[in-house]
């Protein structure tokens, strides 16, 4: 029998999930917005019978191993997403036990950068690194620590949350309740925040001038900055110096290898990539300068969450 593994990817605007084999290719992915679903259990109910209709048209020589959940505020500890201020649903949520009684199968879950980072190191471009960063920027800013070959828990399930670590204590609110944190600058929804600020604060022309600043994107901006538009490459200069000036930060407690970009802002390339890479080498500490890479996840951009996911059942 070939063995399979359901990974479920829970992000701030929408789910998948998606059967993966053991050499990481994916069968049968399936996706859906997130504001679909307005509690846990109907999001639980209809997940779990669009696999079981999935399921049923595998072919006989497979077999289901389990399901990996990556989910944001996840703790694999608990096995359940705990006040997540990214989702609309509050509070303690046991979302792999509440999956394993619906499907029977057993289930695991964790951060869902974490589980990008399980992912990189079992697919990806981090299978023979001991030590190195998963940084998601999406919605949110997710991260995953990956120290002498072993994920980063801590005490609570809740280590190596850099998103949340703060930028600016005088700064911008952030749903997790406190203002300054990382992700309201260097997130897709963040880089969205700086335009509209440097919109009113800069007087220079900008073609952002004639969007409608209320459905403003970040792939907007990154289409002014393809270009040369001076207030978008103002934006992107910007969110690099807060990721930059932020990973500095965090080299200095794992001295990783390299560090892994993935998501959606981290597709604008060089956009992204050479602000931070500049301002990271500016602020680290003179020992760890040169020696860590700045690289984009190794993991299929369309499939890398669900992956990184299934990888879970694989670990574990």
């Amino acid at each position: 029998m070939k063995k399979l593994a359901i990974g479920i990817d829970i992000g701030g605007t929408n789910a998948s999930f998606g059967f993966v084999s053991t050499e990481g290719k994916v069968l049968n992915k399936k996706s859906y917005p997130i504001k679909n679903f307005k509690t846990a259990k109907s999001f639980v109910d209809f997940t779990s019978k669009e696999i079981a209709n999935s399921v049923s048209n595998l072919n006989s020589s497979y077999e289901i191993s389990g399901i990996g959940i990556g989910a944001p505020n996840g703790n694999f500890y608990t096995g359940a997403i705990e006040f997540a201020p990214n989702l609309e649903w509050n509070g303690f949520i046991p979302l792999a036990s509440m999956f394993h009684e619906s499907t029977g199968y057993k289930s695991f879950l964790t951060n869902d950068a974490n589980a990008a980072a399980i992912g990189e190191m079992v697919y990806g471009d981090a299978k023979d690194l001991k030590n190195f960063v998963m940084i998601t920027l999406g919605t949110g800013v997710g991260s995953g620590f990956v120290a002498n070959g072993e994920l980063i828990l801590g005490y609570d399930g809740f280590a190596g949350e850099l998103g949340h670590t703060i930028f600016d204590p005088n700064g911008r609110q952030c749903n997790c309740g406190r203002c300054g944190c990382v992700e309201t600058y260097a997130s897709a929804t963040g880089i969205v925040r700086t335009a509209k600020e440097f919109l009113t604060k800069f007087n220079e022309k900008s073609l952002l001038h004639n969007a409608d600043l209320d459905k403003l994107s970040s792939k907007d901006i990154y289409n002014a900055a393809l270009q040369k538009d001076k207030i978008a490459l103002k934006v992107f200069d910007y969110t690099g110096y807060v990721l930059g000036f932020s990973l500095a930060n965090a080299i200095a407690i794992t001295s990783p290898e390299a560090i892994f970009l993935f998501g959606g802002l981290a597709n604008a390339g060089d956009l992204i990539f050479r602000p931070t890479k500049k301002y990271m080498e500016k602020y680290l500490l003179n020992i760890f300068k040169n020696k860590v890479e700045l690289r984009k996840s190794g993991l299929p951009e369309n499939d890398a969450a669900i992956i990184g996911a299934a990888a879970l059942v694989w670990d574990h």
